[in-house]
């Protein structure tokens, strides 16, 4: 391979330590191939440039090498703690790559683990702590359980902490100024600290149950309220042993419904792979406090030039001449388990449907400063926790299967029926726009993204469109349009040898197909805007709605010329045009809500604006009757509110308009 490489680089791969390290592959674009790690970094790297791969996955890649970069760690676990960091920040073409998903979900309980020093300053919503739904990043501030594999998985385990504890799940602004118990009180889903109704003392002590319940010590929180309801029957405190007999029978009942069979584990990640097709799945299963959560599938890209890549890293492993190569779905779920827990907590034990190796444990022990453990052949319960897992990895990846082929099928049937030649079916791209608003008010414009045979909803975009006459949806889209390509247009003139072709891929490329919702209108408009940009006409197809509106009978306008094309009502490319048309109208249409609800509530909270806390707040919606009544008023009337000044009046005036 030498012959193929520059002497720098050669020179480079030559002068190399043999030391643990982390190395990077670029190509001359500056891209990321592969992220890789070694004991021996000399050794490694070297072993990609002395032999010929020939036309292998190995080969191809190593043919694209231009530039390499190397970072000298002290240990292996370091250096695979680096190499993870690196490809989920990286996103290189040759690892296997688990995308960030969304973070996970916690439950939270407000305020700190100990009680208020001083109750009065702090008031009545410090010092009764809530319970809630939270996502982001966690403090010190409140008390977080967790993660957990889904928003379901959450608000389930409030509702059961609502049932047995009766905690609050009321906002701080509500709390504060109810003057009767809501309906929660009212069905025994809340004890009322609102208005008195639990002590301060009462109320801290329901928290504390609740944080040993999420925590798992269920047997222990039974038997300490079984011994205070003891305590109060014996001082003829009926009503507060009957408080207590009633938390003891829905905590049963609840205990009961989740059959927790297990007390040992509280805390376990259950990890199954299952790999088929060039595709895999990663299921993680989630134990928290002995109550099984729930799981969440995990899809990573890149399987079988990764797999590969792996596999002659291991083999050229001093250490590993003579053991056999690890399976791919070894592989797969390392990968997932050493990308997914970078800023994510690691329960003590994982269970896995494949061996993990050693060092890799080890590295994870080493970034949560705990014993990690993991278990490959479970017994018992574990057993039959990773019998489930494996079960839906299974499910999962066939539908995924399923759903792909599908998505494949409708492509390759929207580029035959409109005769396009792309150069590769995978990288067909489509954008899609729609205009949505409300008798011309808070008018905004979609753009959604067809790639890969799916929606890419991290592309998506919304564009308000200001500077227009109230409903006109041909300003509207020749807006957004404008504002979309302009900029892709002016690269183009100016470095016309760099500018990629239609369908090439990537946000900053010209898509092979920009779909408009609409008919000749839209498209004329659409056509407007590509000559005047100097963009292919060719691209641009309306989706006209046929007779009656009705589904099914949808015709494709061009902007070029060609003749009206009716797909049929059964066929797979209209299939496709219609999901594609139909989510840039739901995503068109839930943005124009949202903005329309913040311009008929003025644009912004109250509380948002500088200067303005509760009394204030509190004050003014008390003098106008709502937000509304605040957006409605003069800077004078406003002013004439205690404790707002003229400025603050007219900075209140200014935001709300």
């Amino acid at each position: 391979m030498s012959d193929v490489h520059s002497d720098q680089l050669l020179a480079q791969v030559a002068a190399l330590p043999a030391l643990p390290g982390v190395y990077r592959y670029f190509d001359a674009e500056g891209a990321v191939l592969y992220v890789g790690k070694a004991r021996n970094l000399k050794k490694r790297v070297a072993s990609y440039f002395q032999k010929n791969h020939g036309g292998t996955r190995i080969g191809h890649m190593i043919g694209k090498i231009v530039r390499l970069e190397t970072t000298v760690v002290r240990s292996e676990a370091e250096a695979l703690l680096l190499e993870n960091n690196l490809i989920k920040t990286l996103h290189p073409r040759y690892n296997i790559l688990f995308r960030d998903d969304k973070s996970y979900p916690y439950l939270k309980i407000t305020g700190p683990d100990r009680p208020v020093q001083d109750e009065a300053a702090a008031g009545p919503a410090a010092t009764f702590a809530r319970v809630a739904y939270y996502r982001g990043a966690v403090d010190r501030k409140h008390r977080y359980f967790g993660p957990y594999p889904s928003a379901w998985a959450v608000k389930e385990s409030i509702q059961l902490l609502q049932k047995v504890f009766r905690l609050r799940t009321c906002e701080d602004t509500v709390f504060a100024n109810r003057t009767r118990p809501c309906l929660l009180y009212q069905i025994k889903r809340c004890s009322g600290p609102c208005v008195g109704l639990i002590s301060a003392q009462e109320y801290r002590q329901d928290v504390q149950d609740a944080q040993a319940f999420l925590r798992g010590e269920t047997q222990a929180v039974l038997a300490a309220l079984e011994s205070r309801m003891t305590r109060h029957a014996e001082k003829l405190e009926f009503e507060l042993a009957a408080r207590l007999r009633d938390q003891i029978g829905a905590l049963s009942k609840v205990l009961h419904q989740q059959s927790v069979e297990s007390l040992s584990d509280k805390d376990v990640d259950i990890l199954a792979v299952k790999v088929q097709g060039g595709k895999a799945c990663v299921n993680l299963a989630m134990v928290r406090g002995g109550r099984h959560l729930g799981d969440r599938p995990h899809f990573p890209s890149h399987i079988e030039d990764a797999a590969a890549l792996q596999d002659f890293d291991s083999r050229s492993d001093e250490d590993a001449q003579a053991a056999p190569s690890a399976r791919v779905e070894a592989q797969v779920l390392e990968a997932f388990i050493a990308q997914h827990y970078i800023g994510v907590p690691v329960p003590p034990t994982l269970i896995s449907s494949e061996p993990v190796g050693r060092a890799l444990i080890d590295a994870l022990s080493l970034q949560a400063g705990l014993k990690i453990r993991a278990v490959h052949h479970p017994r018992e319960q574990r057993r039959r926790w990773l019998e489930m897992a494996e079960t839906n990895a299974a499910l999962q990846l066939a539908r995924l299967l399923a759903e792909e082929g599908s998505q494949q099928a409708r492509t390759r049937a929207l580029v035959e029926a409109l005769d396009l030649e792309p150069d590769e079916l995978d990288a067909f791209r489509i954008e899609c726009f729609d205009i949505s608003h409300t008798a011309g008010e808070a008018t905004q414009a979609s753009c959604v993204v067809f790639h890969h045979h799916r929606m890419q909803n991290s592309e998506y975009r919304r564009y308000n469109i200001d500077g227009i006459t109230p409903g006109d949806d041909y300003a509207a889209m020749r807006q957004v349009l404008l504002r979309r390509y302009s900029k892709l247009a002016e690269a183009g003139r100016d470095s016309p040898e760099a500018t990629p072709p239609a369908g090439s891929g990537g946000a900053g490329r010209l898509p092979d197909l920009v779909m408009v919702d609409g008919g000749r209108g839209q498209v004329s408009m659409a056509r407007e805007v590509f000559a005047e940009l100097g963009l292919d006409l060719a691209v641009i197809v309306g989706v006209e709605k046929g007779e009656g509106r009705k589904v099914g009978l949808e015709e494709l306008v061009f902007a070029d010329g060609r003749d009206k094309v009716y797909l049929g009502k059964d066929s797979a490319a209209l299939m496709l045009v219609a999901q594609i048309r139909d989510e840039a109208h739901r995503f068109a249409i839930t943005g124009m809500r949202a903005r329309r609800a913040r311009v008929r509530v003025g644009g912004s909270r109250l509380e948002d604006i500088p200067g303005i806390g509760a009394r204030k707040r509190a004050r003014l919606l008390q003098r106008f009757g709502g937000v509304r009544g605040v957006a409605a008023a003069g800077v004078d009337d406003i002013a004439s509110v205690e404790g707002i000044s003229r400025e603050l009046a007219e900075a209140i005036y200014r935001a709300l308009h």
